[in-house]
Order: structure tokens, then sequence, then C-alpha cells
């Protein structure tokens, strides 16, 4: 069975959210058209507690883009955003929800940042996706949501070393870009470890109901 992974389509992500993916509202018509074609669609949502350590507002002197050590990692610090419980942490209003069968939360510890869908960035915890999907007798995944550089990017790899067949649909996902180039050298990453980098044209009205 295939399912629709949608990564973090918050409000915050969105055009006048505190962490804004360039254009990431363009993508949702996309997705609101997939999610049609899929027997299985879940999403994930960062949550992150309001003291989480790679928000640069909790360290003094440290501003947005500035790095440091985290737990042995290497973190990039961001503005605050996604917070609990928060209108920035809802998914973004216009996304066709009613299907999404289920959402997974990750972030939510705060000495740790969590990229992928699957575990924190320590890998840690599992956020139980994994297990859902293969419980669920999913094996094939497609891809769509922000940031592709970012939180697609550490999704699909890590799908791909959970041993699913992946797809990532290129028009249906958006970059942050704080380098011009992180977008291509993402998808280039991705293609490289094994992901078929698709359009939503090649999606749409094909067959991806069948069980395998």
């Amino acid at each position: 069975m295939k399912a629709l992974i949608i990564v973090d389509m918050q409000s915050d992500f969105m055009p006048g959210g505190s962490l804004a993916v360039p254009r990431g509202d363009e993508i949702i018509p996309t997705i609101n058209k997939l999610v049609a074609e899929f027997p299985l669609v879940v999403a994930t949502q960062d949550w992150h507690p309001k003291d989480h350590k790679s928000f640069a507002e909790n360290h003094e002197g440290k501003s947005p883009g500035d790095q440091m050590n985290m737990e042995g990692i290497d973190q990039i610090l961001w503005p605050a955003h996604c917070v609990q419980n928060t209108p920035g942490a809802a998914l973004v209003f216009s996304l066709k929800q009613d299907t999404i069968s289920q959402i997974f939360y990750k972030g939510t510890d705060i000495r740790v940042d969590s990229y992928s869908a699957f575990f924190d960035n320590a890998r840690r915890k599992s956020t139980g996706l994994d297990e859902y999907l293969k419980k669920a007798g999913v094996r094939e995944l497609y891809f769509v949501g922000v940031a592709t550089d970012y939180c697609v990017l550490f999704s699909v790899l890590d799908a791909l070393e959970l041993g699913f067949d992946v797809h990532v649909v290129r028009d249906g996902c958006k970059a942050i870009n704080l380098q011009p180039e992180d977008e291509k050298k993402a998808f280039r990453l991705m293609e490289e470890k094994g992901a078929d980098i698709v359009e939503s044209t090649e999606v749409l009205g094909g067959d991806t109901t069948r069980s395998y």
C-alpha cells in the first residue's frame, strides 16, 4: 500500500509566519489534489515547547542563523516557531485535512531538534511513524511539504534507511534556501540515496491504491 506524508504544513512556516518558507503556501493546492489519490494520508507537525533549545531567543547573545552544539549535534538556531498549542503550530487552514488519518509530532524534547518525521536529530527517540506505517502494510511513501532542504530531506533519508520505497513530489515541496543552492542539493542528495523525484502530474490519476 502507498501513503502520502505531509510534512509540517503549519502556519508558522507559511508567508507571514515566524519561520516562513518562501512561497510555501503555493504548494497547498497541489497537496489538496494529491490527498484524494492515496488510501492513507498522514501529517507531521513541529510541536516545540516554548523553551526549546533550538530557538535563538533562548540563548543570550544568539541570533537566528547562528550555530551551536546541542547534545553533541551541530544545531542551527531558529526563530521561535510552532510552539505547542499556538496558532502558528496549527496545520494551515486551507490544507485539506479531513482525510489525514494520523498526525505525528516532532521536536517535543527541549534538548534536541527533530527535522525527520521518524526520529529526533540525535536518533534517540522515534515519533512512532515507522511502526504505524508498517503496521498498516505501507511499503511506498510519497512526500510533500516543507521544507525541502530540512524536514522533507531528513524524513526522506530516514524513510530510505528504514526500507521504504520513497518518492518526493517536487512541486509539492518548498525550500528555505538559507544558501541559494540548498534546494537543488537536497533533491540531488535524496535522489542519490535512492528516492524517486516526481512531479504531481505523474501521481494524479495514477493507480496509488493497489496493494502489494
